[in-house]
């Protein structure tokens, strides 16, 4: 016999629903959505993480691909040579260079 059994409950109030489930309900839902770690914060870090992940991604992407452009022109004059030309307008001694505005 329990002590709270001779308590008694509306017919609206089934009865399994008792006060120890309902304070076990409450506690479950306070932890779930309060407090530092609850499910909403979790699930909107674990978006982050993942956005992160994917941009770190990308940027080991490019990261390769600028490295091996730094290997080429370390290892090949003429395409070191090329860019000295192209870009920063370098000649060779005794060579003239004529920039025009031509697209």
């Amino acid at each position: 016999m329990f002590p709270f059994d001779n308590i008694h409950r509306p017919k609206w109030i089934p009865r399994w629903l008792n006060l120890p489930f309902v304070v076990f309900i409450v506690f479950v839902v306070l932890l779930l959505f309060t407090g530092e770690n609850n499910y909403l914060k979790i699930n909107s870090l674990k978006k982050q993480i993942n956005e992160l992940k994917a941009e770190i991604k990308a940027n080991e992407d490019s990261a390769a691909v600028y490295d091996a452009k730094v290997q080429e022109l370390n290892t090949d004059r003429e395409s070191l040579e090329k860019i000295a030309r192209e870009k920063y307008g370098m000649k060779r001694v005794n060579e003239d260079v004529y920039i025009t505005d031509i697209q």
